[in-house]
């Protein structure tokens, strides 16, 4: 029995990094201020959709993972495949827009939590964004994937600084069991925004894409499964306390909206150096990560799809569109932040529910092709996944369409 215990671990450890790393940077710096603002507007009020959000995630995580290691293939390679070019080059313009307004996100993550100490953006920035390329562009894969491992255990940061805050555990507890919907426009759009936010598009794409080049398979898929399911725990465990650490440091003092994550960090300042900190350099933190894989997984999802050579383990020459993809999002996302009077705040909130938006879709295309015997053999969806993929898949559509309805109304 120890014998056996010690040979699941040893395939755990092996197997570590893909659903850890990418549940964890959509904690990135456009995340983190949408889990800001539901703090400071709403209160402990939004807590209630973590709990749907967390089992839509570990649902999409899971069947995203699993593809990756029955197949051996990327998502938007199956998607080529089974669908045909023309639906995947939609799909992927749709992608590339969606997700270059994320990296611009990013690197205005990295400007606010240098600013807060005292470092200049023009500074901050391009050698932000030039350590980002050598990373990926000079290193390979096994050494990327473990400083993306440190990286996660620094989230740590939020949860000792929504301790630090001391909020109302009490009400925090009740709302997170107490649904409340209300036909309200921007409470609506920050329903999507935080399942925009949370269920990204790109990290079904990038996750099954790193399965694949880290080469799990289905024999290994059972310790896999198990990482997936932790990483998204507590990606949603560090949603929780962003969330109950603005709700505690602005929402009691004066509900507000907050124009970034670093004024955030700011609001947390009455409650000494440490809350304060400490959120500043996880905000930093997940900047930095997330300006590392968004592009990333872009340019896999971009290079798979329409059938170029992808990988971090592969030189320039081998993978050039690969490459030049990832170079060419990093030097616009770095750019456009250091434009004067750019409208930084209001294109994070559209880019999250953008991704609300165009999460269904995606999900639709996955559960189409999980459930392919031809592709999936025994592996394919039971009705309970199923059932918990469309309903995830009406209900972002009920909220996108009552987004646009109020909005529309208020005209």
């Amino acid at each position: 029995m120890l014998k056996s215990l010690r040979s699941r671990i040893a395939i755990f450890l092996a197997v570590l990094g893909p659903g850890f790393i990418t549940a964890n940077v959509d904690n990135d710096a456009g995340g983190i201020y949408t889990y800001s603002q539901a703090g400071a507007r709403w209160g402990y009020l939004p807590l209630w959709t973590l709990i749907p959000i967390t089992l839509a995630l570990i649902v999409a995580q899971e069947m995203s993972s699993r593809m990756g290691a029955v197949t051996g293939k990327g998502l938007s390679d199956l998607i080529r495949e089974e669908f045909g070019l023309r639906i995947t080059f939609v799909l992927m313009a749709l992608l590339v827009l969606v997700n270059l307004t994320n990296v611009m996100a990013n690197f205005a993550g990295i400007a606010s939590a240098l600013e807060v100490m005292h470092v200049t953006r023009y500074i901050s920035v391009p050698l932000g964004a030039l350590a980002i390329w050598l990373l990926i562009v000079k290193g390979n894969y096994k050494r990327a994937e473990k400083i993306f491992l440190f990286a996660c255990v620094v989230y740590i940061a939020y949860i000792i600084s929504g301790i630090l805050v001391k909020p109302n555990w009490t009400e925090a507890a009740i709302n997170s069991f107490r649904p409340v919907v209300m036909l309200d426009r921007d409470y609506i759009g920050m329903l999507i925004g935080m399942v925009g936010t949370t269920i990204a598009p790109w990290m079904q794409f990038y996750l099954q894409a790193a399965v694949v080049e880290k080469g799990i398979t289905a024999k290994e898929y059972a310790q896999s499964r198990v990482e997936v399911i932790f990483g998204c725990v507590m990606t949603d465990v560090v949603a929780f306390f962003i969330i109950v650490a603005c709700a505690g440091a602005i929402w009691t003092v004066a509900p507000r909206d907050i124009q970034s994550a670093a004024e955030a960090a700011q609001g947390l300042k009455p409650f000494g150096p440490y809350a304060y900190l400490l959120f500043s350099v996880g905000l930093l933190n997940a900047s930095v990560f997330a300006a590392c894989i968004l592009p990333l997984s872009t340019a896999y999802s971009v290079c798979e799809g329409l059938g170029f050579e992808s990988g971090v383990d592969k030189r320039f020459n081998e993978a050039p569109i690969f490459y030049w993809l990832y170079t060419l999002l990093i030097v616009i996302g770095a750019a456009v932040v250091l434009l004067p009077g750019f409208p930084l705040v209001k294109m994070i909130l559209v880019s999250q529910v953008i991704n609300g938006v165009l999460l269904p879709i995606v999900l639709i295309f996955m559960v189409l092709l999980i459930n392919k015997k031809n592709l999936m053999r025994e592996w394919t969806n039971s009705r309970i996944y199923n059932l918990a993929v469309w309903v995830t898949v009406v209900i972002m559509i009920g909220l996108a369409l009552s987004l646009a309805a109020i909005s529309i109304r208020s005209i």
